[in-house]
């Protein structure tokens, strides 16, 4: 099914395809995956080349532009661009607790098992030779550049380019490797956090002493605890994220008939917080995209243990979480409640497929350019660095003038960069 409609000089079409669910099962269960194709008016009929976007993740839709900005507007002077909701998400055959109450636990987990990088790569290869089209770049976000090296393992055949901003996984080690080193990152942005508020660490204190001797609730009914608070620290791994933090914070108290209690406004933003409960794919199979033939176990769970600053006691000093998942987020979280059994159940599954071919990556001839960030809080730059060293014909722009976030804080001059980089690349004698 097709549809599309003009805004200003911009052609969105709109595409739904038929996929398996199941790859080794061709003719049984299909979803449905959405793409929405985005091209200059003027050059609606060039023969222009393609790019599809991978999001970052897992578990959420592709972006929903209203204009031509950021990196899209470099994309469009060139590109005919694909915009992927990965299966599960955005209008692709949507994963969450409604959709999957009517399915076992057992159920739930082996339908959810189909849902990573591997099924998502296969998706955009079927939707490529559905378009007609022989070769397109990828342009991959965070967990979108794990999907592009996927793609480079798995079809180098059907790219012409790949260009990543804060992915490069690790082809081989353990999640427990990874909780390890980005820990400590986390650490590093606490420091830094508290080193410029200082006056931070005291309200956070009070907030979370607060928590430990007080049934506090969101607007959902939900109760609201100390590790919860804790994990709003996935935002310091973002560009200028420490003001805003400390404005959150400031005024978390309000006083109510002669008592401090926390506002109402405090409540709503942190619950506003809770990605998980409309994308819980991010929470259940956030671990697995670093297994292969290997359980995660709940890996940060375990790895949290190594450091013990993040687990709070009053008078101890508050500290916040980063990009990590937690099996206790399955007793605490209201939409992930149902969803609890099976994601015990995968985070015990060893029989991950492989998402990445190392002697083919090893053999690439695609021109790959990377933005790989010196302070990026989510990815482990030296594991990118281990890994682009066994990529031929991959190039890394190594900085520390973005976070994590840098494709949306400076998209256009970030994707011309990688462009030209990879012309650069391709041009190679």
């Amino acid at each position: 099914m097709q549809t599309s409609f003009i805004d200003g000089d911009l052609l969105y079409r709109q595409h739904t395809f038929e996929v398996p669910l199941d790859y080794s099962l061709p003719q049984a269960q299909t979803i449905s995956v959405f793409a929405r194709e985005v091209v200059d008016l003027a050059r609606q009929n060039d023969d222009l080349p393609w790019l599809v976007y991978f999001q970052g993740g897992p578990g959420f839709p592709s972006p929903r532009p209203d204009s031509r900005s950021g990196w899209l507007k470099r994309a469009l002077q060139q590109y005919r661009v694909l915009l992927l909701d990965q299966r599960g998400t955005g209008n692709s055959t949507v994963i969450s607790h409604q959709t999957l109450a009517h399915m076992s636990a057992p159920e739930q987990a082996e339908y959810l098992s189909h849902f990573r990088a591997d099924n998502i790569v296969r998706d955009a290869e079927t939707i490529r030779e559905k378009l007609g089209v022989k070769q397109w770049a990828t342009l991959g976000q965070s967990f979108g550049g794990f999907c592009s090296l996927t793609y480079l393992s798995f079809y180098p055949q059907s790219l012409s380019r790949a260009y990543i901003t804060g992915g490069v996984p690790s082809l081989t080690r353990h999640a427990d490797e990874v909780y390890q080193a980005t820990y400590q990152r986390v650490q590093d942005k606490n420091d830094a956090f508290f080193a410029q508020f200082p006056s931070a660490q005291m309200q956070c204190q009070k907030i979370a002493d607060y928590l430990l001797d007080n049934d506090v609730r969101l607007p959902n009914g939900q109760r609201f605890t100390v590790e919860q608070f804790q994990m709003i620290g996935i935002n310091l791994g973002r560009s200028n994220a420490n003001v805003p933090m400390y404005y959150l914070l400031e005024d978390a108290f309000v006083e109510a008939n002669g008592k401090e209690t926390l506002s109402y406004a405090f409540l709503n933003a942190m619950l506003a917080e809770q990605s998980y409960q409309t994308n819980p794919i991010y929470a259940i199979l956030h671990e697995s995209i670093y297994c292969q033939q290997s359980a995660s176990n709940w890996s940060a769970h375990r790895v949290r243990n190594s450091f013990p600053k993040f687990n709070y006691q009053k008078g101890n000093t508050f500290q916040f979480t980063g990009e990590m998942v937690y099996p206790w987020m399955f007793e605490q979280f209201e939409c992930l409640k149902p969803l609890q059994e099976a994601a015990n159940l995968l985070a015990e599954r060893t029989d991950w497929a492989d998402l990445y071919d190392p002697q083919a990556l090893a053999n690439n001839t695609v021109p790959v350019a990377c933005a790989v960030y010196a302070d990026d809080m989510y990815v482990e730059m030296q594991y990118s660095l281990e890994t682009l060293k066994g990529v031929p014909n991959s190039k890394a722009w190594i900085t520390n003038e973005y976070e994590h976030n840098g494709l949306r804080a400076d998209g256009e001059r970030i994707l011309d960069k990688l462009i030209q980089m990879a012309d650069g690349v391709a041009n190679l004698p």
